[in-house]
């Protein structure tokens, strides 16, 4: 077997270009203490569209991003700055800041991705273009009514099998579209512990629609989602400095979004798009971050798993006001920072309609370039 590798960016440049989709529709959101080198590889599949980076740490350290890319840049000044009071949502030395850029786009959709995850290669060794694949889930349909055997009825070579029904053929609007990664797994610090050099080499091509009533862990590096769908249910929750846990904001967002995608009749994908994530955090670090959590989540997801939100709730940002009323009155006996958090999940809602609502630009306030 050929070993495993990234694309390189003379590999990306060869792609043969067509008209990127939803140029003008689409903001990818990037989180980084770094510079952001990473954009060379992928410049023929970000290139065209919008950036909305937003710096992570010490405000005062310069951000260097390559020549040609469109983008403004959010450090926590600006958050501070923009946001006021209400910055006191958004997390402080974890890549939950990532969901300040959900807060201040303008587009119907988002890409998010991390400044260490490159490009892969499909088995045939050709570069693996995520964002196109992730807009192809986003712009089909889904099924989370009945499962069908061949996976996604709406890719090219595939259909609905024998048995399905045909009053759910339709499908329902696709709001997350969740990517995979070759290279280094998303593991948990107990499983990077014990399998210190296991290495993700399969490159499944499948896409599936998680089913209603099934929870799933969200990964945040290779992630889509139509924000004028779900958008306010993308909260990365309160993590890093000053909290008790790290790790977890992605795993919080998606246990919400899920929740709600259910109760409003929306869909999730998982499967492709893969990108090559090229480096394992240390599993020391970050078993202290995630301690609390392994424990936690014990508790926390049979809780999602009973949450029923009333009829009345027919909006994104009603749902998650009922849901954080409901982490408040269960989960508080968990632990305090519930409390807390229910909290911040309203003071995100706020800040969230504040930005949003009709003539209102945080754009502005950016560092556009």
């Amino acid at each position: 077997m050929a070993p495993l590798e990234s694309a390189t960016a003379a590999e990306t440049a060869a792609v043969p270009k067509g008209a990127p989709q939803l140029k003008d529709e689409l903001d990818i959101v990037i989180p980084t203490i770094r510079n952001l080198d990473f954009l060379e590889m992928w410049r023929p599949f970000f290139e065209p569209y919008h950036l909305i980076i937003v710096q992570d740490g010490d405000p005062s350290k310069t951000i260097k991003v390559p020549d040609g890319f469109d983008y403004e840049l959010y450090n926590r000044n600006d958050i501070n700055r923009i946001l006021g009071p209400k910055a006191s949502c958004i997390s402080f030395k974890d890549s939950a800041c990532r969901c300040f850029g959900y807060m201040v786009s303008k587009k119907k959709y988002i890409f998010t991705i991390d400044d260490d995850c490159f490009v892969a290669k499909d088995p045939s060794g050709k570069p693996h273009n995520a964002l196109e694949q992730h807009i192809k889930n986003l712009l089909s349909p889904s099924t989370p009514f009945f499962f069908n055997t061949l996976y996604d009825p709406f890719r090219e070579g595939a259909d609905f099998v024998r048995g399905y029904p045909f009053s759910l053929r339709e499908g329902v609007p696709t709001a997350v579209s969740h990517g995979l990664w070759l290279n280094i797994p998303d593991y948990d610090a107990p499983t990077q512990l014990v399998k210190p050099l296991e290495k993700n080499t399969r490159f499944v091509d499948m896409v599936l629609t998680i089913p209603k009533g099934t929870l799933f862990p969200m990964c945040g590096m290779n992630l889509a989602f139509d924000r004028e769908l779900i958008g306010p249910a993308m909260y990365f929750g309160l993590m890093g400095d000053g909290q008790p846990i790290g790790r977890y904001d992605d795993m919080w967002a998606g246990w919400c979004t899920k929740v709600i995608c259910d109760h409003l009749g929306l869909g999730v994908k998982t499967g492709l798009p893969y990108i090559f994530h090229s480096k394992a955090s240390n599993p020391f670090v970050n078993l202290k971050k995630e301690y609390k959590g392994i424990f936690w989540q014990e508790e926390i997801i049979p809780f999602f798993q009973a949450v029923s939100l009333p009829k009345e709730c027919t909006s994104v940002q009603k749902c998650y006001i009922e849901l954080s009323k409901l982490v408040k009155e269960k989960l508080s006996k968990v632990d305090p920072y519930f409390d807390n958090l229910a909290d911040a999940m309203v003071t995100w809602i706020e800040a969230w309609d504040e930005l949003n609502q009709p003539g209102a630009s945080a754009e502005a306030d950016g560092k556009a370039k």
